[in-house]
């Protein structure tokens, strides 16, 4: 091959190999065709809901980042928890900032105080309880947006016991299953 004809395919091959990945990759989307705007939200902002005895606010939503994720920061109260569940349609991060939140994540669990964070990858059983004598705040991360729409839901229904068929019945349109 001659050096003029090498130094041409050599260029072809290398667009090719920066260009095809990114074009075959299905997580990679064109986000500069929609612009989000900046958004700063204080301590006291966002909506806060009560999601069958979890206290949430809502710091970001799938609105706010175009559907890549949802930020909300969970104050709860000793022995408040979530039994085992898992997730189909997003991950989770937890982040606690003060207080202790004991969290089982697959056949491990562990206590993670202020400072601390977690990984809950979708398709994994997971549950969480605030333990210790303080108020426990998280701040939850969930990738991608969407699961604030079942909260919504969720915190919309009559106070008192809830109806556990109606509950199983909107986590399962999520792709979220009690275990």
């Amino acid at each position: 091959m001659k050096r003029k004809d090498f130094i041409k395919h050599s260029m072809w091959v290398g667009a090719t190999a920066f260009t095809l990945p990114a074009l075959g990759n299905p997580l990679n989307k064109n986000t500069s065709a929609v612009t989000m705007d900046p958004k700063i939200i204080r301590n006291d902002e966002g909506k806060t809901i009560n999601v069958l005895g979890d206290i949430q606010t809502f710091k970001l939503t799938g609105k706010d980042t175009n559907g890549l994720f949802t930020l909300i920061e969970e104050y709860n109260t000793p022995c408040t928890m979530i039994p085992p569940h898992v997730h189909t349609k997003e991950d989770e991060i937890f982040k606690v900032l003060e207080g202790e939140l004991e969290l089982t994540v697959g056949d491990k669990t562990t206590v993670l105080k202020a400072g601390d964070l977690a990984f809950g990858p979708r398709n994994v059983p997971h549950s969480w309880k605030v333990i210790g004598d303080k108020n426990a705040k998280v701040i939850l991360s969930v990738f991608p947006a969407g699961i604030e729409n079942m909260f919504e839901e969720l915190g919309a229904l009559p106070p008192g016991p809830p109806d556990m068929e109606k509950v199983m019945e909107i986590c399962a349109r999520q792709g979220i299953t009690f275990i």
